[in-house]
């Protein structure tokens, strides 16, 4: 009978409802911001790629 008692108090209590709901937001906003990470890394490298072609073949005067 204890037991009972013991699985019916769990099974009502909803202390950890609002644990594993801030768990399951933050482990959203994490994998939200790791897909944009690697989306905005991408781009930054061609970017930075094409800004340093241009300035390798820039030339720069040194008289006025």
């Amino acid at each position: 009978m204890k037991f009972f008692k013991f699985a019916r108090k769990i099974r009502t209590e909803e202390d950890g409802a609002v644990t594993v709901d801030w768990v399951v937001l933050t482990a959203a906003v994490v994998g939200l911001g790791a897909a944009a990470l690697t989306l905005v890394r991408q781009q930054t490298g061609t970017l930075s790629s094409a800004i340093g072609s241009y300035l390798s073949t820039a030339s720069v005067k040194t008289t006025f």
